[in-house]
């Protein structure tokens, strides 16, 4: 492999990315960069995400573009405004030490107003999505007619996403004598479209086994029943202390549900989907790369430009429509030489779509089970453990404070300070797992036959109740629980399937709960229509104990469930609406 000094780039640029930490180029670096730098070339590169194509083509735009013409010379169109800002922050990482060039990024959901004044005062560079670059052309705020070079990042991604019309008509206004440089990692039809249409006897780079992924990724799946995958989920995650990644998923409905669920259940997590605000993604994509948030749970399209380093999972919470998506999603993980894994957690019905993937990847999965209670509890004992055999301890601070925790812990003996230290944090988990059902079990009964003893939901057997509302009503799975776990007095592990319909629904509890949800819904009303719970099976539900108190409990406290399409508030006589 050839060194960066070998490629042509000058010796400040090779001197500056070295103090960037990079000895070596990768593949596409090594293969691109001696041609984009003769400059007069098109040139279409086939790789996979996270193989180095920024710096494949940002060090030679670095070098070609003048720094005293304040002219806009290249501009860089990539699918999503994460992407963008990426190729942004790397570009002006490569160029610190050698050229000061004007490089302005322009995307939806920022201050437009705020971008023209930034292009007005000279953007030699320009790095925008579609979308936007459409409107400022409209605008007539970017001239686009000394473009020397074109730069068509993602290309099949911007592609799925509809923007071939925007790419056509950004490309109909730049001048016939510029140089397009197209890279993608697959080449479908529409990406062969453009090459001909826009593009002068390309010289194309397919890297060697692109389809086969990063070697360093360990694939892997469980297998699980569709409903447990959350459950499933928190069991991985828990045995992985460490873990630093991304869970994706394929709606924005389910990243946001799934995050609430984490961040609920007291787990380090945030959302990124296309609703969120641009400071609220900002601010997300801060602390994911401060490394001040463990969990990043996105969709597809959220997730593109996400380049942060040492991300040790990938994490699919179901296997994405587009086999070429799974490649992307599993790049985030082991970048720069590191090791990373990439678990997709899969139903019964999705386990032909590994068997896909893997004839794409040219790559053999490893099966993994769901971790047990068991090998849980014992997998946090032992970090525990681990980290009181590795804290470093500040003699000097501590010593003062010494005398006070001799004293209280006198009278316990070395094995009793030890019980009583590692409980501390193990009975919260001891508690929440003893007894958890199996969740690798790939066919059951049904869902409280499956359970042995207490298990996850803390029950044996249970009742099916009929509830006369549903989607008719505007409700969501999510948000019919929320109802239940609400009113119902009751925390949603203790709930069982939901089968939502149009104008009702069913679901089902364990018995020892079906009295008290039943007298929490009373006086409910959904949209004004009065909720009403029924038995399904002909059981009428046993009077508890204690129903006065029960549902002076109930009504008289204050709601925690919250969503964006409940509307209303506690009405009077004692009426609840939603």
């Amino acid at each position: 492999m050839k060194s960066f000094d070998a490629l042509g780039l000058s010796g400040e640029l090779v001197e500056a990315i070295r103090q960037l930490g990079f000895e070596t180029p990768t593949p596409i670096q090594e293969k691109a960069i001696p041609i984009l730098l003769q400059g007069d070339t098109d040139l279409v590169g086939l790789a996979q995400t996270g193989t180095g194509k920024t710096a494949a083509f940002g060090l030679p735009l670095i070098q070609l573009v003048e720094e005293k013409n304040r002219a806009t010379q290249a501009l860089i169109v990539a699918p999503t405004r994460e992407l963008s800002v990426q190729i942004t922050n790397d570009l002006e990482r490569f160029m610190v030490k050698v050229k000061r060039l004007n490089i302005v990024t322009v995307y939806g959901g920022a201050s437009i107003s705020d971008q023209i004044r930034k292009i007005r005062q000279g953007a030699q560079i320009i790095v925008a999505t579609p979308g936007r670059l459409i409107d400022l052309l409209s605008r007539k705020v970017v001239d686009l007619t000394h473009i020397q070079f074109v730069v068509l990042d993602e290309a099949d991604e911007m592609l799925n996403m509809g923007f071939k019309e925007d790419i056509d008509e950004i490309l109909s206004t730049t001048p016939d004598s510029k140089k397009v440089w197209l890279f993608s990692a697959t080449m479908p039809r529409e990406v062969r479209e453009i090459a001909s249409n826009y593009m002068t006897n390309p010289k194309e780079l397919t890297m060697e086994g692109r389809q086969s992924g990063n070697e360093n990724i360990d694939h892997q799946f469980a297998v699980v029943d569709e409903r447990d995958k959350y459950l499933a989920l928190k069991r991985f995650v828990d045995y992985t202390p460490d873990i630093f990644g991304v869970i994706f998923c394929r709606t924005k409905m389910d990243t946001q549900r799934i995050a609430e669920h984490l961040i609920k259940d007291g787990y380090n997590a945030d959302p990124l989907h296309g609703d969120l605000t641009q400071v609220q993604r900002d601010r997300v994509m801060k602390n994911f790369k401060d490394k001040t948030l463990q969990l990043l749970v996105a969709t597809d399209v959220a997730a593109r430009g996400i380049d942060v380093n040492n991300i040790t999972h990938v994490i699919h919470m179901n296997m994405p429509d587009e086999m070429e998506f799974y490649t992307h999603r599993s790049g985030r993980t082991a970048r720069a030489g590191k090791k990373g894994i990439s678990l997709a957690i899969v139903s019964k019905k999705e386990v032909g779509r590994i068997s896909m993937v893997e004839k794409m990847l040219k790559r053999k999965f490893t099966k993994v089970l769901v971790p047990t209670g068991d090998e849980v509890c014992q997998q946090k004992i032992v970090g525990l453990v681990h980290k009181v055999r590795h804290v470093e301890v500040n003699e000097e601070e501590i010593d003062s404070f010494l005398p006070e925790v001799y004293h209280e812990l006198k009278d316990l003996s070395k094995e009793d300070i030890i019980k009583r230290f590692a409980s501390i944090e193990f009975n919260r988990f001891l508690e929440y797992y003893r007894d958890a059902r199996d969740l690798n079990k790939s066919e059951k009964k049904s869902f409280f036959d499956e359970r042995d003893g207490r298990s996850d939901g803390g029950f044996s057997s249970g009742d099916r109740i009929f509830i006369n509302v549903g989607k008719m009503d505007g409700l969501e799975t999510g948000t019919l629980l929320g109802l239940i776990c609400d009113y119902g007095d009751v925390s949603k592990d203790k709930v069982g399937k939901i089968d939502l319909k149009g104008a009702y629904s069913f679901f089902e509890v364990g018995k020892e709960f079906t009295s008290q949800i039943m007298k929490g819904f009373e006086g409910v009303e959904v949209r004004g229509r009065k909720v009403r719970l029924e038995m399904t099976g002909g059981r009428r539900p046993e009077k508890s104990s204690g129903n006065d108190e029960s549902r002076g409990r109930v009504e008289g406290r204050k709601r925690t469930f919250s969503d964006k399409k409940r509307e209303g508030s506690w009405g009077g006589k004692g009426k609840k609406r939603y």
